[in-house]
């Protein structure tokens, strides 16, 4: 495997970017992992290497780089503000504008393979793969969600509104009991994709809560439901990509 850190240039900035993919057997297909509100830090390297494993050009991008190219939580309140803060700072249009970065740079390399790009979120990035499916479905052709918040809302830029310019595929993970997905949006969401003739599915994780697919999330780690999810992850990508 190799692995390296760049700096990707956007219209706001450097975003500093983690890339990993298999030494050898490439160009591999692209892989566009996105964080979750504590930011880019090792385990998700890791959750990034995984996926590289198996085949992907994996591209991490820290995309609070607007705000700080190096940030990790704490546990303390302050810590706690200020990572909503940088959470809420960003847009479904800022994150497109990004992965377009994203993409013109792995156009470049000769280890990531041109033609599908897959991209997948998690918590809070789980509206932005979705926007992505929808707003740059000519390359993202496989898309995914875990626990995933604001997939549905009310704003103008709720990811469900392009739905129906989804041209691949999209999957929706959902953790059983989670405050910041309720039920009731994911209900809601499931029955605007079936109205808009997407490719989806949307699947409930029994037993789990927001956050089960991470190993160090202390007290919601599943490790049954985090390797379903790998799972189905590797077989979304291996019929899309």
């Amino acid at each position: 495997m190799l692995e390296r850190e760049i700096d990707i240039a956007t219209t706001d900035g450097l975003m500093n970017t983690f890339i990993t993919h298999p030494e050898t057997e490439g160009p591999h297909p692209t892989v566009i992992f996105l964080m979750d509100a504590p930011g880019k830090r090792e385990e998700l390297h890791d959750m990034a290497r995984r996926i590289a494993s198996v085949g992907y050009y994996v591209m991490l991008p820290n995309l609070y780089y607007r705000r700080a190219r190096e940030w990790a939580t704490t546990g303390t309140q302050e810590n706690r503000e200020i990572l909503f803060s940088h959470m809420n700072s960003l847009s479904n249009h800022m994150v497109i504008e990004d992965i377009k970065a994203l993409l013109h740079s792995s156009s470049q390399d000769l280890y990531a393979r041109t033609g599908p790009v897959g991209c997948v979120g998690y918590c809070m990035s789980g509206p932005f793969a979705f926007a992505a499916a929808s707003e740059l479905g000519h390359t993202i052709k496989a898309a995914a969600s875990f626990h995933g918040i604001r997939l549905l809302t009310d704003e103008p830029d709720s990811p469900h509104l392009g739905a129906a310019h989804i041209k691949g595929e999209v999957y929706i993970g959902c953790a059983q009991t989670d405050e910041w997905a309720p039920t009731e949006m994911i209900e809601k969401l499931e029955q605007h994709l079936l109205d808009s003739g997407a490719c989806y599915r949307v699947e409930w994780y029994p037993g789990t809560e927001h956050g089960f697919v991470f190993p160090l999330r202390e007290g919601k780690y599943n490790k049954q439901a985090a390797e379903r999810h790998w799972e189905r992850l590797f077989d979304l990508f291996k019929r899309r990509l």
